[in-house]
């Protein structure tokens, strides 16, 4: 029967009025040597009655088909409190030197004195877990479509308006040159680009078209 949880800086011990479950370290080396690298402890060496509370798994990590909770297959602990962790090491060492009065106090200490929040403002690119990557990539990878629908959606009234140019500019020209409008006409209410251009080659772009 579990008793606590292995997880560094959580206070989590077993009690049956509360719903958390607790799950022992896989078996298999591979998941096993994973969730030892995400526990994050220095040494650490999980023994067969070594177990992890759910609140270090993330809701999609259990299947809940059964009558009890159990995790899937591939589940890995993503969510600690490291922080937490930090600050409480923190205390232990700066009580350990108030009581060393002969301690110097070097350039070592001040560095000690660096709280994990400036170390998570210095590093604010960084996700806290995989699990916090991959929702940031499928974002990304979501917005990337959309764009890709409005660019095509362009390119598409781009063409269809430069057929509407060629079409009305290839009319007036044979409107002038069969003096149904008068000559100049063009010049007028075209472009320059356009009216500059013979009649033959819009025949040629419209037929293109």
């Amino acid at each position: 029967m579990p008793t606590n949880c292995a997880a560094a800086g959580c206070a989590t011990t077993y009690n049956k009025h509360i719903n958390i479950s607790f799950h022992r370290f896989p078996l298999d080396p591979k998941r096993r040597k994973e969730w030892v690298r995400l526990v994050r402890r220095k040494n650490f060496v999980p023994g067969k009655h070594t177990f992890l509370c759910s609140k270090h798994f993330e809701a999609s990590c259990f299947d809940l088909t059964g009558q009890t909770r159990r995790l899937k297959m591939d589940a890995v602990p993503t969510i600690f409190d490291f922080c937490t962790h930090i600050k409480s090491m923190k205390l232990k060492s700066r009580n350990i030197l108030k009581k060393n009065s002969c301690t110097p106090t070097g350039p070592s200490i001040l560095k000690s004195n660096i709280t994990s929040q400036q170390v998570l403002l210095e590093h604010s690119y960084a996700f806290r877990n995989p699990m916090e990557a991959k929702k940031k990539i499928i974002k990304l990878e979501k917005e990337i479509a959309s764009l890709r629908r409005k660019m095509k959606t362009c390119l598409q009234k781009e063409r269809r308006a430069t057929r509407r140019w060629i079409k009305a500019t290839c009319l007036v020209k044979n409107l002038e040159a069969n003096n149904v409008l008068p000559k100049g006409t063009a010049e007028h209410i075209l472009p320059t680009a356009l009216s500059s251009l013979p009649l033959e080659d819009f025949k040629i772009l419209e037929q293109d078209q």
